[in-house]
């Protein structure tokens, strides 16, 4: 990734080549996306939150001060950023495959949003060309359920996460939905994505959530946090 600020800027440059049926895979899932943001408000999304409480508990849990870099994956109209820039840290980016989702978050944000990076790419296709201190990821990994996919989500962990620096990573539980969004997904205890993640991230804590959507229904989530061994 670029280490700038995009003051109001979305960038949607990609940072490697991706050809043939890797090209094609992305752009269906930007469509995927820029299709659900497009078509739906914040309140028939069911993965939305008003409040991400248990995300800023974890992130306590690394130290986070103001000279901390943050990156928050898949962030979409997350109010991660807001509380974030709220809490006073300064070096914060979002990743997001959508564009559509971006834009409104950027303009909720209003100018606190002006020194965020907003990042339009597909995480398994991008590098982040920087390490960060805390990666934070609500619900993108379990919509990997290609074994390519994933190596390819791990070596942008392993690339992006700085050694000491910690990642949250939260998934459906294995009690929690098999699909999302008319997608698949893979369903996690903090001690199978452990073991998926491998031993270059040690677990430091973990917390179970029943995330109520906004109509009621509930959803069973795992919270990990890691550590990124030297």
């Amino acid at each position: 990734m670029w280490h700038h600020l995009c003051f109001a800027t979305l960038t949607t440059r990609p940072t490697r080549e991706v050809t043939g049926l890797g090209r094609e895979m992305s752009d269906d899932r930007q469509a995927h996306w820029d299709s659900v943001y497009s078509r739906k408000s914040e309140n028939q999304l069911s993965w939305h939150q008003d409040d991400p409480g248990l995300s800023l508990e974890l992130a306590e849990l690394t130290g986070l001060s103001p000279e901390s870099s943050v990156i928050d994956i898949g962030g979409g109209t997350s109010r991660l950023a807001a509380a974030l820039r709220h809490r006073g840290i300064r070096d914060i980016s979002v990743l997001d495959l959508s564009a559509v989702a971006l834009k409104a978050a950027r303009e909720r944000m209003g100018t606190a949003g002006e020194g965020v990076t907003w990042i339009a790419a597909d995480v398994t296709a991008w590098h982040p060309g920087r390490c960060f201190d805390l990666w934070h990821d609500r619900a993108v990994f379990h919509f990997l359920v290609d074994e390519a996919d994933r190596r390819a989500y791990l070596a942008r962990l392993e690339e992006g996460v700085c050694t000491g620096g910690h990642a949250i990573i939260a998934t459906f539980a294995p009690d929690g939905p098999e699909t999302c969004s008319g997608l698949p997904v893979a369903r996690y205890s903090p001690e199978t994505l452990a073991e998926t993640l491998g031993d270059g991230f040690q677990p430091v804590a973990s917390r179970l959530d029943l995330h109520q959507t906004p109509w009621g229904a509930a959803q069973s989530f795992q919270y990990s946090l890691f550590r990124k061994a030297s």
